[in-house]
């Protein structure tokens, strides 16, 4: 039950991720960003420190993957979220978020040599086509005629990083303990973050910070989503199995709809709904067993 409820909380999290940082976007994406980080950073340190210093050499021999993992899993796929909640509704955001266990399997096929079952491509068919429905509001037929939203455009990068650090996962994070590789990925997406920052700062002007706002949101983001929401998954992860815990995620569309709805005051089409309940069955059919393995002499070609 403890798992369950952990899970739970997770998708709460990353809903309060979503419609978080909606609220506060007339921060830019890269300060709220920066400004998560550092506050995980710093709440990471103590469970991370000792165990990040005794396995130093093992970081340093294995660095390209560690960047890999940064720059996908920790530094850019958030970033790309609050850029395009500069732009599109919460509500896009999440459904469009919702697509990345798909789009993974659909990697998959190419990068890992699995070979994906009939089912599985019904349901890659059906992700992409619910996310298209709500990005369309339902005229998915009028799709030459559709004057595209940049934010729905700039969550194709954050459903790429998310896609791209999942397989990344399954090649690499064994190498690293836990808590500790949490750790420097954060703080190295701090150090990155900076010339970034620096440049929206001097192109845009340094944001006025309304800290009786600002602050408590930036502290939710860095603490919440940013810490707790990984801890939870992760031990959730453990005694459940990663196949049924995403399970619990396809959920964050609707938790945010209504999120929206009721804070920040979105308008809920029936578009949306049947578009979020197209993907989320979609995801639903795509993680239904294991792919299988191109056998070996009978590999794919590449083009």
């Amino acid at each position: 039950m403890a798992a369950y409820f952990m899970l739970i909380m997770v998708v709460f999290f990353y809903s309060g991720n979503i419609l978080v940082g909606k609220a506060i976007n007339d921060l830019p994406p890269f300060t709220i960003a920066f400004f998560r980080l550092l506050i995980a950073f710093l709440c990471i340190v103590p469970l991370g420190w000792k165990s990040a210093w005794r396995a130093r050499n093992v970081f340093w021999d294995h660095k390209l993957p560690l960047l890999l993992l940064t720059v996908t899993g920790v530094t850019f796929f958030n970033t790309f979220i609050y850029g395009a909640l500069q732009f599109t509704s919460s509500t896009n955001v999440s459904v469009l978020e919702t697509i990345i266990p798909a789009v993974t399997v659909l990697l998959s096929t190419y990068i890992l040599k699995e070979r994906l079952r009939y089912i599985q491509w019904i349901g890659v068919v059906l992700s992409i086509t619910g996310a298209l429905w709500v990005v369309m509001n339902g005229r998915l037929f009028a799709i030459t005629e559709m004057n595209w939203n940049a934010g729905d455009g700039i969550m194709i990068g954050a459903v790429a990083c998310w896609s791209i650090y999942s397989i990344a996962v399954k090649r690499y994070m064994h190498l690293f303990p836990p808590y500790g590789v949490l750790l420097v990925m954060t703080g190295a997406s701090v150090v990155i973050l900076v010339p970034f920052i620096t440049m929206e700062w001097l192109l845009l002007g340094v944001p006025s910070f309304a800290l009786g706002e600002q602050l408590p949101s930036l502290m939710y983001l860095g603490l919440f989503p940013g810490f707790i929401a990984l801890l939870f998954y992760n031990r959730a992860v453990d005694q459940l199995g990663a196949s049924k815990a995403s399970v619990f995620l396809n959920f964050l569309p609707v938790v945010t709809m209504a999120g929206a709805v009721l804070w920040l005051g979105e308008t809920l089409t029936p578009a949306k709904v049947i578009g979020a309940l197209i993907v989320i069955a979609g995801v639903l059919l795509t993680t239904q067993g294991r792919p299988k393995r191109f056998p070996e002499g009978k590999k794919k070609r590449r083009l």
